[in-house]
């Protein structure tokens, strides 16, 4: 099982000590042969052999694929903020720096789309430590929620209340609903997965700024207290509670 504390939290490009460089080499292997036999026909083994150190050696750094995955997770995050940095820096427009954050994420996932769909069969399983839900995936979770303040930082929507210190993980939520859509898209580059992005980015922005219509207050606390309740259901390790009557 997987466990938070060894997930990577840092750039892979620009390492210089030797244990950062096989780390490294160890993963971009690992990648390579998913994307050419899937997640299930890279064994562990196959991947040590690939990357030319010893089965000894490929545990070390990663004691099992689920570490390598989560490695993945790290290093896709860290691609996409170099993608992203740029555009935040830029784009002042709520709707511009929103799609602009969504597109990145297309486009720094879009080399490992081919074997998406069978890490995806596990990490869908809710028990799953690949689930990006689970605990083991907190570290990410946490730094893609960041992204998306920042997304909010610097534009003209409205920063008091509830309802704003949601909206970073409302918004990540909504980007997982598109990778979803993304996973199973056969569309040429995926293009299907862009629209579905262009035409919801509108949709979602014009519903948060109708958050702040005095009129919707009531609805507005409702959705906030159903979120609370969700969130009491959870527990320390990330396992969801049985509701109680």
């Amino acid at each position: 099982m997987a466990t938070t504390d060894t997930a990577p939290r840092t750039p892979y490009r620009g390492k210089t000590t030797k244990a950062e460089r096989t780390r490294a080499h160890i993963l971009e292997t690992a990648l390579s042969l998913f994307r050419e036999h899937g997640y299930d026909g890279a064994t562990m083994r196959r991947i040590a052999e690939a990357a030319g150190v010893s089965a000894g050696s490929a545990y070390y750094y990663f004691p099992s694929k689920e570490h390598l995955i989560q490695g993945f997770y790290a290093r896709s995050h860290v691609e996409h903020l170099e993608f992203a940095d740029p555009i935040l820096d830029r784009e002042t427009k709520f709707e511009d720096r929103l799609l602009g954050v969504l597109r990145a994420k297309f486009d720094t996932a879009a080399p490992y789309h081919a074997f998406s769909a069978g890490l995806f069969k596990t990490a869908a399983d809710p028990a799953s430590p690949l689930s990006p839900f689970s605990p083991e995936s907190a570290p990410t979770r946490r730094d893609a929620t960041a992204l998306f303040a920042r997304v909010l930082d610097g534009t003209r929507i409205r920063r008091t209340g509830a309802l704003y210190a949601e909206l970073p993980n409302l918004l990540w939520l909504y980007q997982m609903g598109l990778i979803l859509f993304w996973v199973h898209d056969r569309s040429p580059g995926q293009a299907r997965s862009h629209r579905l992005a262009e035409r919801t980015v509108p949709i979602v922005c014009r519903l948060i700024r109708l958050g702040g219509n005095p009129l919707l207050a009531p609805l507005v606390r409702s959705v906030l207290r159903l979120l609370s309740d969700l969130r009491s259901l959870e527990a320390p390790n990330g396992e969801v509670k049985p509701a109680t009557s």
